[in-house]
């Protein structure tokens, strides 16, 4: 698994303004215990929003987590019934923007075989066959 697998990246190009990608955590913090609290997703929803907003091209947004799911969601200001989170699900919440899910990167996962190298690359390889189309 990459190191940088878990950290808050946009891919294709470096400027903001012509993202078209972004990998997203719930929180920009390692919580103890790795289980931010709901005020913590909260807090850092905002900072999320701004960052989604901060995106005009944006076109994808792969979620590391049910929790980060959550928080995307939340953030489109969508219900989180309408779409369930499952590892390598491709969702299509708004016209134009894809949001795929995967097990967060977590060491827990990772050591576990929960999350796989192969499992995470097909998520990614998926998501980004949509977006370079």
């Amino acid at each position: 698994m990459p190191a940088t697998c878990c950290s808050l990246r946009c891919w294709r190009t470096d400027s903001l303004a012509e993202a078209t990608g972004r990998i997203s955590n719930a929180v920009r913090c390692v919580p103890p215990a790795n289980r931010p609290t709901p005020a913590e997703v909260r807090t850092c929803g905002r900072f999320l929003k701004e960052e989604i907003a901060a995106l005009p091209q944006l076109r994808a947004v792969l979620a590391l987590g049910v929790v980060a799911h959550g928080a995307v969601l939340a953030t489109l200001g969508l219900a989180q019934s309408a779409f369930r989170f499952s590892h390598g699900a491709l969702h299509r919440p708004m016209p134009g923007l894809v949001l795929a899910d995967s097990y967060h990167c977590s060491r827990q996962n990772t050591n576990t075989g929960r999350l796989t190298p192969a499992m995470f690359e097909s998520v990614v390889s998926a998501l980004r066959g949509l977006v370079d189309d």
